[in-house]
Formats: C-alpha cells, structure tokens, sequence
C-alpha cells in the first residue's frame, strides 16, 4: 500500500509541476479538496450505521476488500495455470504412449474473480452500445433530413422511449432462447440477454440526439450543398456529420452512461454473469465482508462510468472539425 500512495504522490507531484500556479488550484486542490471531504463524511455516516451485517464499512474498510478481491483474482489464475499445466503434462504422456491418441483440452472452469466480473460487463455493455448505434445514428441522421420519415417514426419512438428496458428483460429472454438455437453457439444465451437489452436502453439518446443535431444544421451549410450540387452520400459526409457531431456525441454519451448503469441492474434481475451478478451473489451471502465488497463493485461501476465518459469525450476531441472547442 506504501507503493500505490508513493506512485500516486509521484504522479501528483508531476502533474503539479506542470501547471501553471492559477491552474493548479482549479485543477488539482479542488478537486482534490472535495474528495477528502466526501471520505471523511463518509466515514462519520459509516460510524452511526449499524446494520444486521454489521457497522457500514468505511473507506479503509473498502481499501481492505478491494485488496482482498486482487489476491482472490491472481490466486484464481494460478490456480488456472496449475490447472493448465496438469492438462498439458497428460496430454504429453499420452503422445508419448500413443502418438495418434486423441487429446482433449478443458477449459478451466473456476469461480469468476470480482475483475472477471468486470470484464464480462464491459464486454456486454459494448457489444449492446455498438449494436443500437448501427440502428440509432443512421436511423437519426434519416430522420434529420426527411421530416416525412420523422413523423412516420416520430410516434413509435415516444411510445417506446420511456418504456424502461428492465420490463423488455423477460421478452428478450424468451425470444433469445426460441430463436437462438444452435448446436455450438458462437455467444452464450445470457450475454445475448444482457446485450439485447442495453441496446434497448441505448437507442433513443443517440437517435433523438441525431435527429436534433441533423435537423438543427445551419442553412447556410445546406444551401452550399445544395450549389455544389453534392451527392446525398457525400452531403452527409461533408455536411451532415460535422456539423452535427457534438450533438451527436452528446447523444452518445447519455447511452453509454444509461446503458453501463442499466446492465447492473439486468444482469441483478437475470443473474446473468458480470459486476451485477457480483453484487447480487455478495448480497445474498450476508457474511461480515459482503458491505465491504459490495461498497467496492459500487466505487468501482462509478469510476468505469467515468472512464467511459472520458473516453467518449477523447474520441469526440479527436473527430471534431472544431479543434478548439471546449468539451465537457
């Protein structure tokens, strides 16, 4: 722990020198200020909590599962390796006993780590993030520029709009497992599940932000077009999706965000595998360590919501024609 606190001084200390001395109030103190205040509210409130598991952990309690679930991961892949490598060692003295001896390989089949957990959530969330953006931005951008198409889809995306995707859960289920039938599945029932269901949850923040951005261009730009005489193709591309991109972005930011906070509650309803199965599963067995672990999964969905956001924003200043726009 004495290393991770030295290495975070370090980093500290290095963005530090690089600031400006104006800047590195708003940049650092504060920021850094409202953290510490929020820890230490915390753990007054985590004082006055008394629950049937126990007192509510406090921020050093938390630190202590969040390493307890690190060595519960690297003990689980060597337990893997091990696994692995026996296979390996049987599989050898089988050739060598009988060169055309058939060799079977297992795949290890442990208990999922708290960080296994993490990773198939931020699969399914872009999976389902990718798949309702190949419908949303094409289907926004239509939208946009017919107004004839906007009001033939205009009633189905109010209607469908506030229906939450939590009701949509059970449909999808069913019809996943109907009509998805193969012998030797390329993905498995319940990532399909969980998958289905974000892009139900992700669709209308982008497709309605699209279809504002394009129906908002500036008529300057359309007339231009118009003069140039550019192919619709090529009016979209040089037209359309500059000067609608933040707004589109904008759209795409709100689904991620509604879709990683949707996942967590799908995969708690479906007990399908991921961060909400985690919580679940910690909630259901109720030992002294479960607050603790289950305060981690939630510090730990709130910082990957941030880090997606961050990445959106990333990907926006690098496709934006404006350079110097100010993203937030």
């Amino acid at each position: 722990m004495s290393e991770a606190i030295a290495q975070g001084s370090g980093v500290y200390t290095a963005l530090a020198n690089r600031l400006h001395p104006r800047q590195l109030v708003p940049a650092l103190l504060l920021p850094g200020l409202g953290i510490l205040v929020f820890l230490l509210l915390w753990q007054l409130a985590a004082n006055s909590i008394e629950t049937s598991l126990g007192q509510f952990p406090g921020p050093a309690e938390v630190w202590e599962q969040a390493q307890n679930l690190a060595e519960e991961h690297q003990r689980e892949r060597r337990r893997e390796t091990a696994f692995d490598e026996r296979q390996q060692q049987r599989n050898e003295r089988l050739l060598e006993k009988n060169p055309d001896a058939e060799i079977k390989w297992r795949g290890y089949t442990g208990k999922p780590t708290f960080l296994d957990q993490v990773v198939t959530s931020l699969k399914t969330v872009a999976a389902g993030f990718l798949l309702a953006n190949l419908v949303a931005i094409p289907l926004g951008i239509l939208c946009g520029l017919s107004s004839g198409v906007y009001r033939a889809i205009n009633p189905l995306i109010q209607v469908f709009k506030p229906v939450s995707p939590l009701a949509w859960l059970p449909l999808v289920t069913m019809v996943v497992s109907a009509s998805y039938t193969a012998q030797d599945p390329m993905f498995d029932k319940a990532f399909l599940n969980s998958a289905i269901t974000v892009a139900l949850c992700c669709l209308w923040p982008t497709l309605i932000n699209t279809t504002v951005g394009v129906a908002g261009i500036d008529r300057d730009l359309v007339n231009v077009s118009r003069v140039m005489s550019l192919a619709p193709l090529v009016h979209v591309r040089k037209i359309v999706l500059p000067a609608a991109m933040p707004m589109i972005f904008t759209g795409l930011r709100l689904s991620l965000a509604t879709g990683w906070m949707v996942l967590i509650a799908a995969e708690m309803l479906s007990q399908n595998p991921g961060l909400g199965k985690f919580v679940w599963d910690e909630f259901q067995n109720g030992s002294s360590s479960s607050l603790g672990r289950i305060m981690v999964a939630v510090v730990a969905i709130g910082l990957i919501g941030f880090a997606l956001d961050k990445l959106m924003l990333s990907l926006q200043a690098r496709v934006n024609w404006d350079k110097q726009a100010v993203l937030r």
